[in-house]
């Protein structure tokens, strides 16, 4: 297993502020939702007060405690966590294992779009304590739309402040639970599982109820996600206080909910209802700012899902930006619109935070259903763990999340259109990822020793116009010896192209999230060189940045000769004559599918007709890049019989 960078070794009260203000947004928040949603219109009783708070005490102790901040915190990557971290550390164990690891991500970035709007919904709804019947929808329109408005500038600067903010929230969560418990302290024993298993055994419906207790955890997945901006140690120290903040304010509104003298909530909240009046405002107002910090984080990981699915292939290439110097943060436009797109739907949909409590929690069950897939093999072939035992927690932990996914699959009938959209996340990976197979299979590659007398012939040839100094061709070949067909079909048909040194460069993805290195393989003496370079899948790369350096390493260090030789720049410009070759490939209309593969291959070439260019996703200059355009012939027409007809004679 990998261990953590240093910076994450640190445990200093800085390092647990910025976990504070970055981890524990979503499940931070929960308790603004989480037993009214279980409550809902149900008449108040014993059985229910304390059967739910019972059942959110052991959920976070078996999924948050156990199975993320004990468990999956130890798959890290380099100190880098999510997904997609994780499956690149097990994905040599298992071919498989990609469809849960797509699942995973399209239900983490599905939900991602209704918790924004429930968290700040029931922080905004506080106001009707304060002015009835206030409007909340447009209130929580604008501040979301300003959430994501501002997300393109970055947040480094207001960042500082998330950490002390997170820190009062979790505050006012245990004086709030504090000063009922004060009153009534026998609601302690709510925590007795007792009262959990009555409540599913015994409550009419009980069983059920387990959709709302799921709410509780829902935030776990993305504290695992966000494990390389902290890391494992300040996570788990945090998690004890953010743990026991959260159950002793649930076991304030339990209090609450047993002793304030109505048989329903009738609209209440018991969060709310807990405060003094004069604290009323000072509490909502820092109640919203938490929601939005936990909305913030919630989008930044949905940008990291995104640049990491492109990364391994699972996404067609978008434009990314780098808003601030921050490292690792990063803002995707086109993410940014879908988000804020899909969040607004929900807000003007379901109107409250109530309704979508009856609409959230599904999508996350199965990606922590998937996790627990790809966390069992991370046990069994990386920590070298007893199978049987790995067995034995795979099996409590799926027997708890198949419990959580039927109690939510009620929730279907509140979220049907949901579904569309979660559709839509699982075909974009799943044709993105089989494409690229389909493609990389009808690759052919060649040896190229076979060809660098003709090379080299070619270079020395001035009878041919020169068309570059240094001539630059990506490749897929990470072998020294090898090349694809294609470009060599590029350098000698129609109109040979000439130059100086031919370059063939290599951008190999690592299992590492922040690797960047390189190596280079001269096949021919200053004429025919190879570069392998090592990117991590979480960098974005530069690939004309890094050949420029590279170039520049090799003639400081007067390596290859490069330092005497011309390199193409002139007395009217000093800049290095570079051409970079890029060969995009295009569906052939000689193709004849079958269904499947047409409906993947189509959809591929659709996508990447709407994505980003490779010039732009390798990093590339327009100025130094020349595009080809090769068809792509996957399954040629046959038993194509042409007649000619006889020349009249007429």
């Amino acid at each position: 297993m990998n261990t953590e960078s240093s910076i994450h070794k640190k445990i200093t009260a800085a390092s647990l502020l910025v976990a504070l203000g970055i981890i524990y947004g979503d499940i931070g928040t929960s308790p603004l939702y989480v037993l009214t949603g279980v409550i809902g219109d149900r008449n108040i009783d014993e059985m229910l007060v304390y059967g739910g708070v019972s059942c959110i005490f052991w959920t976070l102790v078996l999924q948050t405690t156990v199975k993320y901040v004990w468990l999956t915190l130890m798959a890290d990557n380099q100190g880098e966590g999510g997904i997609f971290s994780l499956y690149a550390l097990v994905r040599r164990y298992g071919k498989k294992l990609v469809i849960p690891t797509i699942l995973g991500a399209t239900t983490l970035l599905a939900d991602g779009i209704i918790t924004p709007p429930i968290s700040v919904a029931s922080a905004v709804e506080g106001l009707n304590m304060i002015i009835p019947n206030i409007p909340s929808v447009p209130i929580v329109v604008v501040i979301l739309s300003l959430l994501f408005f501002f997300q393109r500038f970055g947040t480094q600067k207001i960042g500082t402040v998330f950490g002390p903010i997170m820190f009062v929230w979790f505050l006012m969560l245990l004086v709030l639970g504090v000063s009922e418990l004060m009153y009534f302290p026998n609601v302690i024993k709510a925590l007795n599982p007792y009262y959990g298993f009555q409540l599913l055994t015994k409550y009419p419906k009980g069983f059920w109820l387990l959709g709302g207790v799921f709410l509780a955890t829902t935030g776990a997945e993305a504290l695992y996600s966000d494990l390389g901006h902290c890391g494992r140690k300040n996570i788990r120290i945090t998690w004890g206080f953010v743990k026991v903040c959260l159950v002793v304010n649930y076991l304030g509104q339990a209090a609450w909910l047993l002793h304030q003298g109505s048989d329903k909530l009738t609209g209440r909240n018991p969060f709310f209802e807990m405060m003094p009046h004069w604290f009323l405002l000072s509490g909502i107002i820092i109640a919203t700012a938490a929601t939005i910090i936990a909305s913030q984080a919630l989008i930044s990981g949905s940008y990291t899902l995104i640049s990491e699915a492109m990364n391994l292939n699972f996404w067609p290439r978008v434009t990314i930006r780098q808003p601030s110097e921050l490292k690792g943060q990063i803002y995707i436009p086109s993410v940014n619109t879908i988000l804020w797109f899909g969040c607004i739907l929900m807000i003007l949909y379901f109107q409250t935070s109530e309704h979508m409590t009856a609409a959230y929690g599904f999508s996350i069950t199965i990606a922590m259903m998937m996790t627990t897939i790809l966390l069992s093999y991370f046990l069994i072939y990386k920590l070298k763990w007893n199978k049987i035992f790995v067995a034995l927690i795979l099996l409590v932990f799926s027997t708890v999340e198949f419990s959580f996914f039927l109690a939510n699959v009620a929730k279907i009938k509140e979220r049907w259109m949901f579904l569309f959209f979660e559709l839509f996340i699982f075909m974009t990976m799943y044709v993105w990822y089989y494409a690229r197979k389909i493609n990389n299979k009808f690759t052919h590659f060649v040896e190229l020793g076979k060809h660098t007398t003709q090379i080299k012939e070619l270079s020395e040839d001035d009878s041919i116009p020169k068309f570059s100094t240094h001539l630059i061709y990506l490749t897929k070949a990470n072998n020294r010896n090898e090349i694809e067909d294609k470009i060599i079909n590029s350098i000698f048909s129609k109109k040979p192209k000439r130059a100086d040194v031919y370059w063939f460069l290599h951008i190999h993805r690592t299992e590492q999230p922040y690797t960047l290195s390189y190596d280079v393989s001269e096949l021919i003496d200053d004429k025919v060189i190879k570069i392998n370079i090592n990117v991590g899948f979480r960098i974005q790369p530069r690939t004309e940045m890094y050949f420029k350096m590279i170039v520049h390493e090799l003639v400081k260090n007067k390596e290859l000769n490069l330092h005497i030789r011309p390199d193409g720049s002139t007395k009217y410009n000093n800049e290095p004559d570079f051409k970079f070759i890029v060969i995009e490939k295009f569906l052939s209309v000689e193709n004849e599918f079958a269904l499947r593969e047409g409906l993947i291959l189509q959809s591929y070439f659709f996508l990447k007709h709407l994505g980003q260019s490779d010039e732009k996703a390798f990093g590339l200059d327009k100025s130094d890049v020349e595009v080809e355009q090769i068809p792509f012939v996957y399954h040629p027409s046959s038993n194509i019989v042409l007649v000619r007809n006889e020349k009249s004679n007429s």
